[in-house]
């Protein structure tokens, strides 16, 4: 992957200087940079997931970058893409990446979410806020991740994942979570997904 993570730096190194506007990376020289290009199909340059199920990961925190990294490459994380990715970023070495990816500039997703939705998901989220508090950023010193501006695809599938205790399956720090998920109907999981994405 070393290998792959360098031709692709080379390969790519022309779009990113080209690359212009928010969704732009950062220098190429960068600590992570040329590995980040490795993430760039379904992520987007510098992070900036133009999917609606691909997250964002521009200034995502290196601690919660790092866990689901290995969560994937652990399988506790269920998917078939990320799972070989994932075992390659450790074996080339994840730090950098994670701050890299910390570095740029965070912006929400673009993905539209109905209003309706967002309202019934602020009412809903009343259940979340222990947690998430109010304003869906989490708290890293509980190892609670920021929920802001995800695409709501992304954020509802994790939910539904939760629900079925196939995400960090046995995981007793997470019961909780799960059994929340379980209480709520999957329309509610997709208004609390358009709340939270609408989070800035």
């Amino acid at each position: 992957m070393r290998t792959i993570f360098r031709l692709i730096g080379g390969s790519l190194s022309l779009s990113v200087v080209l690359a212009s506007g928010p969704a732009a990376a950062g220098p190429l020289d960068a600590p992570g940079a040329a590995k980040a290009l490795a993430c760039s199909a379904c992520h987007g340059l510098g992070g900036q997931s133009p999917s609606n199920t691909m997250p964002v990961i521009a200034g995502v925190a290196p601690w919660y970058f790092k866990k689901a990294i290995e969560d994937y490459a652990a399988g506790r994380r269920p998917s078939p893409e990320m799972e070989p990715y994932a075992k390659y970023v450790l074996e080339a070495g994840v730090d950098d990446l994670a701050s890299y990816f910390a570095s740029q500039p965070r912006q929400p997703t673009a993905v539209r979410v109905d209003a309706g939705a967002v309202e019934r998901g602020r009412v809903a989220s009343q259940q979340c806020v222990v947690c998430h508090v109010e304003s869906g950023k989490g708290d890293p010193a509980k190892g609670i991740p920021d929920l802001r501006g995800q695409p709501p695809g992304y954020l509802a599938n994790q939910m539904l994942l939760f629900k079925a205790d196939r995400r960090s399956p046995g995981d007793a720090t997470l019961k909780a979570l799960k059994e929340l998920m379980k209480s709520i109907p999957d329309d509610q999981i997709a208004d609390l997904a358009a709340y939270y994405s609408s989070l800035r």
